[in-house]
């Protein structure tokens, strides 16, 4: 059978393929690695993953000897049974980050608030160094076990469903990085939040089931080790992305559009369902555990615990004239998002190129700044800031004035000479970021805020994400602009109401608006975030509103820059494939987007000197593999990867002594790998040629490279327009794709219907009818 295997590769490339045509031309390979394996500009690699299909020998031995029927059965189960528990971890791990960081804020406001009742010195004083421990346990646990844990993770990710692997995102230790580093960061008072480490986070659980589990840390089964293309990870991690916003906002149909606008490349109906119901899955454990600690089983947990922020009794109507008032929120929006992207994008390659080259010490001291200056801030400017006196109590509202600093609710009492008075300033800046935007977002609240307050607020904290934005911790950008958009959406509010005086006018409704049009002007999401803020405030009315603020945002943002996961993934060397290719290469041919370097490519049979030379040489990860015919004249018959390549040589069971290929009329040789032996760890460097140990005798044996080989790799010929080659690159999940002359002749056409295969018992029908046909012409 491999030997007809391997003649029948063999006639199809002779078929197919046009000859090369002498020793000075040689067919172009499109590489998506360029070079190979890129560098990061922090000095971490990122490599390209084979999300095509590797038709070798052994790929088609295994499915030649599968039962069709009860394979595809079985892994449909499976797949689904996977979808299961990445909705189950991922919500369980949701549900303990949560936890603990409610607890944390919550035990650290009400130990602050207990000392400050005799000194606010001292209460300021223990409120730094609570902040200062915590935020140096998060950026201890990055520098020093998990570097690729810091940020939120959501460019690499992107990157890794674009077809680019960042070494290191999706293993374990990254996962227990985000998972303790986020609850440092985010219960530290940092200026960032949870909801981008979340996906991060559902990525790596994801990942990590899908391939059975971490054998570095003996974590590892066999029974989950199913998975192991490239190609189905890629399934399993969008999957965990979805999970991890819905689990972040609890915001399922959010997640599911999340995952296909924003970080995915590639799509089908089938995995969309997988996707719907592993964020469904994540509603119901996150709503479980909810309903378990309202009990009070879960400490300071409480109803504030999740992102959700119901304004379902806010405005439920408004007018024609509101609508420039709005309009002039989602310019707002954009100009501030696109600023906000552009000083990050600064500041972070000032700090990449000159801070974090000098040392981890040097990242440790720099968040620990950032942490005190933080507190200094939230604690001393409500200090400043002369109290209002309480509004008349209103028992239909349900809103207490005032409340003890760091508590739910609004109206909160801080430094005040009285006890009827708040301090509009310490209720959104001396409180969680959850609770502060809820108070933001809250209705018949009118003139709780000053608008010297709430301009203060925004400059402080827009400065201060700007600067937390790219220190060694977990980070997230969702609530820090929910924040920042809010606040300037209420100064808007405020305005509305004094002009136009009208009752049903809520400053809330405003406020998120310009939460709406901050995250548009900055992320570029339009659908999945007009959905994440509808589910987020239980308010269907306000969805044509939230969608023109986004519109407007949006285009006004992409009038001066790019998204920040975009900007932020070609900072840190991702080379993402946009979703359009560029309008120079209208006018490029695949030939000119090749280079002018000669292809290294190796003979059908090759020594395995000549294998370990030139992998030693270069860093393709791709190499063409050329056979004569019996006239002598060259032709390419596949493409072999550089890891399959490392794989042989380790094993060494597939070394000859004979420089012939193998003789398909004398039945060949039995195939001793399969093709799961082929699969490199996902975020891993797998096999390195430094770990081969070869001898003399086996440098001087031979390796026939025809079963290893992808005997039909994707072809273009050398004057298609780039843009097509763009599309077909993008859209298939290419990682090289070769260019040859034209072909000179051609074996047949395929249309729509020769691609619509009934199923296997109609075969012999369609055989029948085709024959028929054929006679009656």
């Amino acid at each position: 059978m491999l030997s007809n295997h391997i003649q029948n590769g063999i006639e199809s490339a002779r078929l197919a393929w046009s000859r090369i045509p002498n020793s000075d031309e040689s067919p172009f390979v499109l590489d998506d690695d360029g070079v190979g394996i890129l560098k990061k500009n922090d000095g971490s690699a990122v490599e390209s993953l084979d999300y095509e299909v590797i038709e070798n020998f052994a790929y088609r031995e295994e499915q030649a000897h599968r039962r069709r029927k009860l394979y595809v059965s079985y892994l449909l189960v499976v797949k689904w049974f996977f979808a299961l528990l990445i909705g189950i971890c991922t919500g369980l791990a949701a549900v303990f980050i949560n936890i603990s960081v409610e607890n944390f804020a919550g035990w650290k406001y009400s130990v602050t608030f207990s000392i400050i009742q005799k000194s606010y010195v001292a209460g300021f004083i223990v409120y730094i160094l609570i902040n200062l421990v915590l935020v140096y346990s998060s950026v201890y646990i990055i520098t020093q076990f998990s570097p690729a844990a810091a940020g939120s993770g959501i460019p690499e990710i992107k990157g890794y469903l674009n077809g680019v692997d960042t070494h290191g995102i999706l293993l374990f230790r990254t996962l227990i990085g985000k998972v303790f580093g986020s609850i440092g960061s985010v219960g530290g008072g940092l200026a960032l939040g949870k909801e981008g480490p979340l996906v991060h986070t559902g990525a790596c659980i994801a990942s990590l089931l899908g391939q059975g589990g971490s054998t570095k840390y003996h974590l590892n089964s066999r029974w989950f080790n199913v998975f192991k293309s490239d190609r189905d990870r890629r399934d399993l991690v969008t999957c965990g992305c979805a999970a991890g916003v819905a689990a972040a906002f609890r915001a399922p149909v959010g997640g599911v559009l999340f995952a296909l606008e924003e970080v995915t490349s590639w799509w089908r109906s089938q995995l969309m369902w997988r996707v719907f119901f592993t964020s469904a899955i994540v509603a119901v454990v996150v709503r479980t555990a909810m309903g378990w600690c309202k009990s009070g089983k879960c400490g300071h947990f409480g109803s504030g615990g999740f992102i959700i922020w119901d304004v379902s009794d806010g405005q439920e109507d408004y007018s024609f004239a509101e609508l420039l008032p709005m309009a002039i929120i989602g310019v707002i929006g954009g100009l501030l998002g696109a600023l906000f992207n552009q000083l990050t994008l600064y500041i972070t390659t000032w700090r990449r190129n000159h801070l974090h080259k000098k040392g981890n010490r040097v990242k440790i001291i720099e968040a620990c700044l950032v942490s005190v200056l933080t507190s200094v801030i939230s604690f001393g400017l409500p200090l400043l800031r002369k109290c209002s006196p309480c509004p008349e109590p209103d028992p239909a509202s349900g809103i207490e004035c005032p409340r003890p600093p760091g508590m739910y609710g609004n109206y909160v009492n801080f430094f005040c000479s009285k006890d009827n008075e708040y301090n509009d300033l310490a209720t959104i800046f001396f409180n969680t970021q959850d609770d502060a935007i809820r108070n933001l977002f809250s209705a018949k609240t009118i003139n709780e805020y000053s608008s010297q307050s709430l301009l203060t607020f925004l400059v402080m904290f827009y400065g201060l994400a700007v600067v937390t934005f790219g220190t060694a911790v977990p980070a997230g950008q969702f609530v820090p602009g929910i924040m920042i958009g809010s606040t300037y959406g209420r100064l808007v509010g405020m305005f509305v109401v004094k002009y136009y005086r009208k009752l049903n006018i809520e400053e809330g409704t405003y406020a998120l608006l310009g939460a709406a049009s901050f995250l548009g002007g900055s992320m570029r999401m339009t659908v999945s975030l007009c959905v994440i803020m509808v589910e987020i405030t239980n308010n269907l009315k306000l969805l044509p509103l939230i969608m023109l603020v986004l519109l407007i945002s949006k285009a006004v943002g992409d009038a001066f820059n790019d998204g920040i996961y975009e900007e932020q993934a070609r900072l840190r060397g991702i080379p993402l494939l946009d979703s359009k290719p560029k309008y120079e290469m209208r006018n490029m041919m695949a030939k000119e987007a090749c280079g002018s370097g000669r292809v290294v490519s190796l003979p059908r049979v090759v020594k395995v000197s000549d294998v370990v030379s030139i992998l030693q040489s270069n860093t393709h990860n791709g190499f063409p593999v050329i056979d004569h015919t019996r006239s002598g004249e060259p032709l390419v018959i596949g493409l072999v990867l550089r890891s399959h390549l490392l794989v042989i040589l380790q094993s060494k069971v597939d070394f000859q002594h004979s420089p012939l290929p193998s003789d398909p009329r004398t039945g060949g040789r039995s195939i001793r790998h399969d093709s799961g032996e082929f699969a490199k760890p996902v975020s891993s460097k797998g096999i390195c040629l430094d770990d081969i140990h070869l001898t003399s005798e086996d440098l001087e044996m031979y390796i026939d490279l025809a079963p290893f080989l992808n005997p039909s790799p994707y072809i273009v010929p050398e004057d298609m327009s780039l843009t097509k080659v763009y599309n077909l690159f993008r859209q298939l999940g290419l990682r090289h794709l070769f260019v040859v002359p034209r072909p000179s002749r051609v074996l047949g056409l395929i249309t729509r219907k020769d691609l619509l295969i009934e199923d296997a018992e109609n075969v012999n029908t369609l055989e029948l009818q085709a024959t028929s046909n054929s006679a009656s012409e």
